[in-house]
């Protein structure tokens, strides 16, 4: 009997040695997978320093354009391939929402984001930054040809600004559906598609996506092209004097600012259904909303932040342009015309 006891005390301790080594074994990073569209990008030292402090490994999944991206999450959302999804702007809102991808969640951070950005009220798509595409000019065009430069939508169906304006497909991209609805903001369902015929027979330019427009056709510094008014972002300038191979003073290209001439696009992040590390794809939302986060985009990715404690780079602040009435349109009204719009552009225009 007591040599019984003694075995059974001797294995109890192995046990509890074993299990103690076990616990004591440092457990390596969880990985977090968020799926952005393309365009993401952000500092190695701020995704850094959220892994330090969670740890976490970041792995992020470039899925295309804003609309490929989200086509992706919803055909996969029975069996997601990410834990949080990052990059559909407010021309896809409403498709998102009602796919029911999202599960909600009510950062914190959300005090410090404007009204104005939150239009998901269900808290399962939050905003993360905005920013306006616009038309984009050559100021060295227009100074050497003494030209004007246009000071509305409708000036750009003038004679003098005939073959000078290169936008890209609405169909195809996300910027070229920002101009597309900014125009039926100006000239509503029923007459957009008549000034995009006068467009037309002014010699309009339409490519598939933004960097042929920006760096084939336009005759800006970053293109060599014919056209000098580009569709792009109020940030290009910004970029133009960030990445000029020699130093610069002030920016080659600027903004078309006029009302209406500009949409504006909101981006939103959210936690997809089916995460199995909801606490830790919450802490990431958060992150994103944060100051930390919202500091780098600016320069990472040329749009603004949403939260009103992040400050902007100087550069940012001197050469990047604000319109004071870019286009809108709900996400709902977007969600039950887009196609239809689309249709209709496509054989008014390309046809």
């Amino acid at each position: 009997m007591k040599t019984k006891v003694i075995s059974f005390i001797l294995v109890l301790c192995l046990f509890s040695l074993a299990l103690s080594a076990c616990q004591a074994q440092p457990s390596g990073p969880v990985t977090l997978t968020v799926m952005t569209h393309d365009s993401f990008a952000a500092s190695e030292s701020v995704i850094a320093a959220f892994e330090q402090a969670n740890n976490v490994k970041l792995v992020f999944v470039k899925s295309g354009d804003a609309g490929a991206a989200l086509n992706k999450a919803i055909l996969t959302k029975d069996t997601p391939q990410a834990d949080v999804f990052y990059g559909v702007d407010n021309t896809f809102l409403s498709r998102a929402l009602a796919s029911g991808i999202y599960q909600a969640y009510a950062s914190p951070l959300l005090t410090s984001i404007p009204a104005e950005f939150k239009l998901d009220s269900t808290n399962q798509a939050l905003p993360v930054d905005y920013g306006d595409v616009c038309i984009n000019y050559d100021k060295a065009y227009f100074s050497s040809h003494n030209l004007p430069v246009p000071q509305s939508l409708t000036d750009l169906t003038k004679a003098d600004y005939k073959n000078l304006l290169v936008v890209e497909n609405p169909a195809n991209s996300s910027t070229g559906l920002a101009f597309l609805l900014a125009t039926i903001a100006q000239y509503g369902p029923d007459g957009y598609l008549n000034y995009w015929k006068q467009l037309k027979d002014n010699g309009l330019v339409v490519v598939n996506d933004w960097e042929t427009a920006y760096y084939t056709n336009f005759s800006g510094s970053s293109g060599k092209g014919a056209q000098p008014l580009v569709l792009s972002y109020a940030s290009s300038p910004a970029a133009e004097v960030v990445y000029a191979t020699t130093p610069v003073t002030d920016s080659p290209t600027a903004s078309l600012l006029g009302d209406n001439m500009c949409f504006r696009q909101i981006e939103f992040v959210g936690i997809l259904k089916g995460t199995k590390h909801l606490e830790l794809a919450q802490k990431f939302v958060d992150f994103m909303l944060s100051q930390q986060f919202q500091e780098d985009m600016p320069l990472q990715m040329y749009v603004y932040p949403v939260n009103t404690s992040a400050k902007l780079p100087d550069v940012f602040v001197k050469y990047s342009q604000i319109p004071s009435k870019p286009a809108t349109l709900s996400p709902e009204t977007i969600a039950a015309n887009r196609d239809q719009w689309i249709n209709a552009w496509t054989e008014a225009v390309l046809h």
